[in-house]
């Protein structure tokens, strides 16, 4: 649905889904199943101009054979040859165009009420609902669920000497393959899978590569329910005493995907420790290691875009934001999906049907209370 001409400045609806991405779609799917009506009964909002979510930002040079699978969206399952690609019906499709492709599909098949380009900047309290501001414009809604997820918030670790580098330094976000890496020295820190498959791509091209982890890389054969269940539970536990949550994919370790074969078979994978200092023409250990380098690739993950949350005042002491579920515990009328436990694929599906379903049910006793 594009929203253009919209010419109310301020609309009024039960519920505000902010985001598109998988944790976005899966809430706006169960909540067209718990008998909201599109458009009236909830909206989308979405920053981005396309459908796609976080995947459309993914380097062209990432294909389908690359990644790890991908998580269908609830009622609808992933077949590449059914999307809206104009590539992609086998693995060389790259898997901004595949998934994206499947996004925009999903959203017409359910007919789902997405609006875009819109990009929240508040969510405010606003009497018993909450005002969601974005531009010139507002929605006024009993709930909100947010699915802004961590695009849009790389994290760039500070390090001693990084303004005096000399070379080329940017975030995996930026990554858009390794043609320009040529000929260069680079080091890439991190130890997730977007560094491995940096350093997969530019070991081909590279004068030499080196890869920096704050901690050694944990390999793993396999990756259990149980595993699974352990990583998430450790992650809500946080959220649950409001600290800031850690990534679920970050207490995993590294699986032996396509990518990760690739670069052990290149030799890229041979990890150092941490250097302690970035010269103007490399980077430095504090026991007199040096490395040389043009470029350095920051793999080092994202943060929770939730700036636009701000005005609810939610953070706790600890810095994080104290959850039940899904549900903001200083504000019950928000509710966070693609956040702490529920930040991988499979795990943001589930919450956007639990938080859809603890929204219906406060509507519902919303009602009650109405006509007591």
């Amino acid at each position: 649905m594009d929203s253009s001409d919209e010419t109310t400045a301020r609309h009024e609806v039960d519920v505000v889904v902010i985001g598109a991405g998988q944790a976005g779609l899966s809430s706006a799917y169960h909540l067209r199943r718990e008998g909201l009506a599109p458009g009236t009964g909830f909206v989308v909002l979405d920053a981005d101009p396309m459908p796609g979510g976080a995947w459309r930002h993914r380097p062209p040079t990432l294909t389908m054979a690359k990644v790890h699978g991908i998580f269908d969206l609830p009622g609808s399952r992933f077949r590449p040859a059914d999307t809206d690609a104009a590539t992609g019906a086998d693995d060389t499709g790259p898997v901004a165009e595949v998934v994206a492709g499947y996004f925009a599909a999903y959203e017409r098949h359910h007919d789902l009420p997405v609006l875009r380009p819109v990009r929240v900047d508040s969510v405010r309290a606003y009497g018993d609902r909450l005002l969601v501001g974005a531009g010139g414009r507002e929605w006024v809604a009993r709930a909100v669920i947010n699915a802004t997820g961590t695009w849009r918030r790389p994290y760039w670790p500070a390090y001693p000497g990084a303004a005096d580098f000399a070379g080329r330094q940017l975030h995996s976000a930026g990554y858009r393959g390794p043609a320009e890496f040529a000929g260069r020295r680079v080091v890439v820190v991190g130890g997730g899978n977007s560094a491995a498959q940096v350093l997969s791509e530019i070991a081909d091209v590279a004068a030499a590569t080196t890869w920096v982890t704050r901690r050694p890389p944990i390999f793993r054969d396999s990756f259990t329910r149980e595993d699974g269940r352990a990583a998430v539970a450790r992650v809500e536990e946080r959220v649950r005493a409001g600290l800031p949550p850690q990534s679920v994919v970050g207490v995993t370790g590294l699986a032996y995907t396509t990518v990760v074969k690739e670069a052990l078979r290149k030799g890229a994978l041979t990890r150092l420790p941490m250097f302690d200092r970035i010269l103007p023409g490399g980077v430095l250990w504090s026991g007199g290691r040096f490395v040389p380098a043009d470029a350095i690739v920051w793999a080092t993950g994202f943060r929770p875009d939730l700036g636009h949350l701000a005005p609810l005042r939610l953070r706790e002491p600890g810095g994080g934001i104290r959850m039940d579920g899904t549900r903001v515990v200083a504000q019950p009328r928000l509710h966070l999906v693609g956040y702490g436990p529920s930040a991988s694929t499979v795990g943001a599906n589930r919450a956007g049907r639990a938080a859809a379903r603890a929204v219906v049910r406060m509507l519902a006793e919303d009602m009650i209370a109405g006509a007591v």
